[in-house]
């Protein structure tokens, strides 16, 4: 009978030895698990800063630049879009105009007015390069007496010798 009491007494301190160390486990766990969402929740709110600054910073402009047509579009808006810093840039081939939108403190307007003006197109503050302007195709070659960043009501003009 001795026997019997010392390995029963010899099973509960197992049990509590064992308890102990669930007990120790799981506390363990919880701690880092808290830790880890606390890193979490901290980058989360340092990313939102940065997308914050990120949008003060964007400027929006907008002026002429001549053209003709699609082709024309489409490398005025890629020399625009080549300026480090650019988000968008749109030219109206109708209003011969461009829309751009950029970060005012990687550039600033006039480079970007250089960069079109360098691709062979005037804009209002710069004269296209002549050399790229001859390497145009013939569709694009534009009449540099044009008028630039029209409002567009000059369609309607357009309508004035029609018998409507």
């Amino acid at each position: 009978m001795n026997f019997s009491k010392k390995n029963h007494e010899h099973k509960n301190k197992n049990v509590i030895d064992v308890s102990k160390k669930v007990i120790l486990s799981v506390a363990v766990i919880a701690a880092l698990g808290l830790t880890s969402c606390k890193n979490e929740t901290k980058k989360e709110t340092e990313t939102t800063t940065t997308e914050m600054s990120k949008d003060m910073a964007m400027t929006d402009l907008s002026f002429g630049v001549r053209g003709n047509c699609g082709m024309c579009k489409s490398t005025i808006e890629k020399a625009a879009n080549s300026v480090e810093g650019v988000a968008s840039a749109n030219w109206d081939v109708d209003k011969k105009k461009i829309d751009v939108s950029f970060d005012d403190t990687k550039t600033d307007a006039m480079t970007i007015h250089k960069a079109i003006a360098a691709s062979g197109y005037d804009t209002e503050k710069v004269a296209g390069d002549e050399e790229a302007y001859k390497n145009l195709p013939g569709c694009c070659q534009y009449d540099h007496d044009m008028a630039m960043n029209q409002s567009g009501d000059g369609e309607s003009e357009d309508h004035s010798n029609h018998n409507h």
